[in-house]
């Protein structure tokens, strides 16, 4: 495949890094535990030009998250090992960092920014070569609480103009979860696509009982139902019947296991590509080439992230065809950002920037 950055060809780069530290509008409960805020590294990447008094830059984030990636400080350390080997060049640079994931994702984001922009056209199409896409489908992502919180939540999202809403259960009991997706499916209708997410929460026993209530709640998609190295409770879940029409997918496990284990097993019928804890966009996107041909379904979401690893995702969502909603409408989740967002939401659908590279200015503080 061609799909990651190509560093074949080499550039005279500089590499800087600055730190981070964005609050979450409110505490966002999950059964992983709380997220208060996000703390990361803004990576700028400088080239030289033909024009001397003209700089080409391209942009990357590094936000590492407990259990998805490498710590804060092995992700500083490798951003400084890159800073220096990039005076050899991108592909030394990218060496520097290919053990610590979120570090990479910043470097490759950033390489890949800048050659996007050096080629004039939207990252995506930088990425994906193909067609223009103006828009792609998001979906909400909506916390855990009390089943008229979560009811109440959902609806507003839906008067946002969300056509799709996930939930984060697993916090509560799998009774309460149950209620939780009743009292939202009587408030919103048959209309609306409702996903679950359970970040490895259950028993076996507890997500078959989940599983046979949301097949009569038209639940779309269960994420994550089981602990990451349970494949087989995941291949066991896709054959009961009383939950079929739910489709499983797998977060945690894609990380854990790999692309070849889960469909050896038959753990999966939707993967979840969060680019920050897999390496960066490149990877993620041949994670999604791969499946579709074997008929998983891959969605994008990011680990809530800052608005230049947003972005990204959005690109990389916009470069896969046919992708369905994504959670990529994460940017209400923070009480600050790093610069303005490029991206904008309009009845559930994020517009796709078509500006040169990633589309995000504004962002480096000097």
């Amino acid at each position: 495949m061609t799909d990651r950055v190509d560093v074949n060809r080499e550039l005279d780069c500089k590499l800087e890094y600055q730190s981070f530290s964005l609050e979450l509008a409110s505490p966002l409960e999950t059964a992983a535990g709380t997220i208060d805020s996000r703390d990361g590294f803004l990576v700028r990447i400088v080239a030289s030009t033909a024009n001397e008094d003209e700089q080409a830059v391209g942009y990357g984030e590094a936000t590492p998250l407990a259990g998805w990636t490498e710590s804060i400080a092995d992700c500083e350390a490798a951003l400084e090992r890159a800073s220096v080997a990039i005076e050899n060049g991108p592909t030394a640079a990218l060496e520097a960092v290919e053990e610590q994931v979120a570090a990479r994702h910043a470097v490759t984001l950033a390489l890949a920014d800048l050659r996007a922009s050096r080629e004039a056209t939207p990252l995506y199409r930088h990425i994906g070569r193909g067609p223009m896409v103006g828009r792609v489908p998001v979906n909400a992502t909506i916390g855990d609480g009390t089943p008229d919180e979560t009811a109440r939540a959902v609806s507003e999202a839906v008067d946002r103009g969300f056509d799709c809403c996930k939930i984060k259960v697993g916090a509560r009991d799998v009774e309460t979860d149950i209620e939780r997706l009743q009292r939202t499916r009587t408030a919103v209708g048959p209309d609306v696509e409702l996903r679950v997410d359970a970040n490895e929460a259950w028993t076996y026993t507890e997500a078959k009982t989940a599983l046979a209530a949301f097949a009569d709640l038209d639940v779309s998609i269960l994420e994550q139902p089981l602990p990451a190295g349970a494949l087989e409770g995941h291949a066991a879940l896709r054959e009961f019947e009383p939950g079929e029409g739910v489709a499983i997918a797998i977060d945690e496990g894609l990380l854990e296991h790999g692309v070849d284990a889960i469909c050896e097993a038959g753990a999966a019928d939707v993967l979840v590509l969060k680019p920050m804890a897999l390496g960066g966009i490149d990877i993620a996107r041949q994670i999604a080439a791969w499946v579709q041909e074997l008929e998983i379904t891959p969605i994008v979401t990011t680990t809530i992230d800052g608005v230049v690893a947003r972005t990204g995702a959005v690109h990389l969502a916009a470069s896969i065809p046919n992708v369905p909603a994504c959670g990529l409408a994460t940017a209400s989740l923070l009480a600050d950002d790093l610069g303005r967002d490029p991206v904008l939401l309009e009845k559930g659908l994020a517009v796709v920037p078509q500006a040169k590279g990633l589309g995000v200015e504004g962002v480096w503080a000097e």
